[in-house]
């Protein structure tokens, strides 16, 4: 599939058809995000796949957690078309204790033309995780899509 065929073709109107699914997605679940912002559980993936909405992160209590997924519930008891994967950060950070560290981040200054996505892409090879970096930059931005040339970012190590 050439240039041509991404930009205008069918490779166009697949990339097309699985945003709009992701939008639609995003908006049949849009008070189970907004609980998840609200119990300030970080996603650090956010995609469409297999015609579902798969949502990765990491929720500061198990009780968070499971606010969060009782609203997935309400929204659709059989959760057919939601995969969501939440790990907790209380035992993330007694796992952290036992293996003996904290995890490593690097700090990356905005270039122009840069996005999260991109910045995602070249940190981690996929710019699906580009929440990964939002949410550790958290007290310095308050939009994915609005970063300013010259911020400095820090960029959690691939493994955390």
């Amino acid at each position: 599939m050439g240039l041509w065929d991404k930009m205008f073709g069918t490779g166009a109107s697949e990339e097309q058809t699985a945003q709009k699914r992701f939008d639609e997605l995003k908006g049949k679940y849009h008070t189970a995000l907004n609980v998840a912002d609200r119990e300030r559980i970080e996603f650090y993936n956010l995609h469409v796949q297999d015609d579902k909405l798969y949502i990765r992160g990491i929720a500061p209590t198990l009780e968070a957690r499971n606010k969060f997924g009782e609203q997935l519930r309400l929204v659709n008891p059989t959760e057919d078309d939601v995969v969501a994967e939440i790990d907790i950060r209380e035992a993330q950070a007694a796992a952290a204790a036992v293996g003996g560290g904290s995890v490593p981040a690097v700090t990356y200054t905005v270039k122009s033309g840069d996005t999260l996505s991109k910045i995602s892409r070249e940190q981690y090879g996929s710019p699906t995780e580009y929440m990964r970096i939002f949410y550790a930059n958290r007290d310095k931005l308050n939009d994915p899509d609005k970063i300013q040339v010259g911020q400095q970012l820090t960029i959690p190590d691939a493994k955390s």
